[in-house]
């Protein structure tokens, strides 16, 4: 096994360090795009779970320009980006690798959550909520829509 068949777990826990909903609503986006993940994904393969995702990955987008909007290292925080980066890290992980996927992803989405605050909210003081906000969401969903595109196929119908 090559560290590149991981790099796709790798980069989706990147993506959850900054939005913790991203990776799951992005795979549920390429799972109703007819898209297969390399690792088995049972979850967001139910219509309510792969909707859900969907749904929270939006608000999540646009709950995070709010004023009111809890740091992403609360406790709550902290564990959403475990789940989402361990979901999206073992599906995008080769088949059998699943476990080994989900760890590095949750290795990469913990303490990256720290970075990317420390860049936001610098980024914050010098361009406000709204418009960091905004860079952040174009950034991260950049980075988990081409980490989900690269590592997925199209499914046989």
């Amino acid at each position: 096994m090559r560290f590149l068949d991981l790099l796709p777990s790798v980069l989706i826990g990147a993506a959850a360090s900054a939005r913790s909903m991203t990776p799951m609503a992005v795979i549920a986006a390429a799972r109703l795009g007819r898209r297969a993940t390399p690792g088995r994904l049972v979850l967001l393969d139910r219509p309510l779970f792969r909707f859900g995702a969907l749904a929270m990955g939006v608000g999540e987008l646009l709950g995070d320009k709010m004023k009111s909007a809890p740091d992403r290292t609360v406790f709550l925080g902290l564990l959403a980006r475990i789940a989402s980066a361990g979901i999206a890290g073992g599906a995008l992980a080769p088949r059998g690798r699943e476990r080994r996927g989900a760890a590095l992803a949750v290795g990469v989405a913990i303490p990256l959550a720290y970075l990317t605050l420390a860049g936001r909210k610098a980024a914050l003081r010098r361009i406000g909520q709204t418009r960091s906000g905004i860079v952040e969401d174009l950034v991260v969903a950049g980075l988990g829509v081409a980490t989900v595109a690269g590592a997925t196929r199209a499914r046989r119908p």
